[in-house]
């Protein structure tokens, strides 16, 4: 999914770079600013790696492997 894409709370792993994204409820909530912004001039590609954003790097870690994304983080 890309970055405009996301819509649920989450643990999201950008494929190209390994980095994750905690993305609590509060910063999805409709009509407010956003509290995370991703600027870029190239797309990105995410997956979710668990609906919990406070999952641990561990878990967060093997479902990365699973996906052969490799992690950096």
């Amino acid at each position: 999914m890309t970055w405009k894409e996301i819509s649920e709370p989450g643990a999201y792993v950008e494929v190209g770079s390994g980095d994750l994204y905690r993305i609590p409820k509060e910063a999805l909530l409709e009509g407010s600013s956003p509290l995370i912004r991703k600027e870029s001039s190239g797309s990105s590609t995410f997956i979710q790696v668990s609906k919990n954003p406070y999952v641990t790097t561990f878990e967060a870690r093997m479902v990365c492997a699973e996906h052969n994304v490799q992690p950096n983080f």
